[in-house]
């Protein structure tokens, strides 16, 4: 029974052992040259005849995508394929003793090969490369060509932000072997290889030359060598443009349309205030995008300021409108440098006029002239003429011939009693008493219609003078935002790469 049961084994492994394919898919020739090549080998020693001659190494560097760029934490990331090449003189066969074997594939951590790393490295892991066969070929030459996802460290210019260039360095070199021992060199002159670069949404790459340097480092003294790429990329400013800065420019232009809402609407500076407020929350969402650095200040970051201010300036000077607007004689009375700068100046420069009055030069001198003259004569004029405006009262008449032009200046008051010319000449105290009584009742009458006209008069020019810092405030500001626009604009470096 055991011995049936062990027959059975042995048939249902012949069976396995013919179904199976072979184990090795080499040829008999491949295989005895990796005998003969790998049996004797040392992946620790430095493959040069000579020790004291270094081992030159090609280097280059094929980037196939940019990642990401992160302003904020300064970080490049990138696809790109290593290409290092040697020669390996313990790896050098004649191709016609092993059935013409020109080349062959071997797993690196069964060679040699040089320990180079990116210095600059951001990664977790430090080396971000795919570890991948390298190329050996008959006359002791290896190529090797890692894949990897490399995350390097990259200073940030955000000064000309979003219409910015960077430059941002990925140093290779050997991380134990000095330039006595390995050289690197450049496999192009031109730099890196950009053939089979994939194009970004958000970058737009110049160009990625590349430099060889030999550093003496502070903590050893052989001299070091490493390839240094540069990476030179510009943003696509389009996303921004239209995203950013067009909608700060609308919103601005709505601040300036407060200036054109009359003040009766009620609605002058709730218009304000809400354009602030929503300035503010799209400053907010802004502030997002642009890198958090204290470096330098972006150049959207100015405009945005600038505009900022000006919205703000934009409310205070519609409170300073509006309370010049509601202004009232019994308030407030109107310097004379307002009335000279309000009322006069600014509205002969602006172009404005009131109706009925056309404001000129010529005008404002004669108005300030007549005025001289006005108090001038005021001041030489008795009080009963300046009270009823005429252009003396009766004391300075003669009693002789003028008693009817007296008393049609007084307004029939002698025609109440009728006298003799002798008694209008030289009237009685009761008469005298009654001309005072009728002299008072003239006098208030006429000071509350005058401080009545008076009254209007300020509130009109208070009214005016709204008017005049509307539209003083409507230019200005208007060319504040065309002219920060512009310079903005004329200042970046580039405006518009698509």
């Amino acid at each position: 029974m055991v011995r049936s049961e062990q027959a059975l084994a042995l048939l249902a492994t012949a069976f396995l052992l013919f179904i199976m394919p072979p184990g090795s898919q080499q040829g008999p020739h491949e295989k005895r040259l990796l005998n003969n090549l790998l049996g004797p080998y040392n992946a620790l020693e430095r493959p040069v005849a000579n020790e004291s001659e270094p081992l030159e190494v090609k280097f280059g560097l094929t980037l196939q995508q940019i990642i990401d760029v992160d302003e904020k934490n300064q970080i490049l990331t990138t696809n790109a394929w290593l290409n290092l090449e040697w020669n390996d003189y313990n790896l050098k066969w004649n191709e016609s003793e092993y059935g013409g074997v020109k080349d062959l594939r071997i797993t690196p951590n069964k060679l040699w090969k040089p320990d180079v790393l990116m210095y600059n490295s951001a990664d977790e892991g430090f080396d971000g490369t795919f570890q991948t066969n390298v190329v050996v070929k008959h006359n002791g030459s290896c190529l090797y060509v890692p894949p990897g996802i490399f995350k390097s460290t990259c200073k940030i210019d955000i000064t000309w932000f979003p219409f910015d260039d960077q430059h941002c360095d990925m140093k290779f070199g050997s991380w134990t072997y000095d330039g006595n021992q390995l050289d690197l060199v450049l496999n192009s002159e031109s730099g890196g290889d950009l053939s089979d670069f994939i194009t970004n949404g958000e970058w737009y790459l110049i160009g990625m030359p590349g430099k060889k340097n030999t550093i003496v480092y502070a903590c050893c003294p052989e001299p070091y060598v490493d390839v240094t790429f540069t990476i030179k990329i510009r943003r696509r400013t389009l996303y921004y443009f239209f995203n950013l800065i067009v909608p700060c420019v609308l919103i601005s232009s709505m601040a300036l349309l407060g200036f054109t809402l009359p003040p009766d609407s009620g609605e002058k500076l709730t218009l304000g205030v809400t354009i602030l407020l929503s300035l503010t929350v799209f400053l907010n969402l802004v502030a997002e995008k642009i890198p958090t650095t204290s470096d330098a200040v972006p150049l959207i970051g100015t405009y945005f300021n600038c505009i900022m201010f000006m919205v703000a300036s934009s409310v205070v000077l519609t409170v300073v409108v509006l309370n010049y607007h509601h202004r009232t004689a019994d308030i407030h009375e109107m310097p004379q440098w307002i009335k000279t700068v309000f009322l006069q100046w600014l509205p002969w420069m602006l172009g404005m006029s009131r109706p009925g009055k056309k404001i000129t030069r010529k005008t404002i001198l004669m108005n300030s002239r007549m005025k001289e003259l006005e108090l001038k004569e005021r001041s030489s004029k008795s009080l009963l003429a300046n009270v009823l405006d005429i252009d003396d009262d009766f004391r300075n008449v003669s009693t002789g011939g003028n008693n009817a032009s007296m008393t049609t200046s007084l307004g029939g008051t002698f025609m109440r009693h009728p006298t003799t010319i002798e008694e209008a000449a030289v009237p009685s105290s009761g008469t005298q008493r009654d001309l005072q009584n009728i002299l008072r009742e003239l006098q208030f009458i006429t000071n509350r219609m005058k401080k009545a006209d008076e009254e209007a008069e300020v509130i009109s020019d208070w009214k005016f003078a709204a008017m005049v810092v509307d539209r003083f405030c409507l230019i200005i500001f208007t060319m504040f935002t065309i002219i920060a626009t512009v310079a903005v604009l004329l200042s970046a470096p580039h405006i518009i790469v698509q």
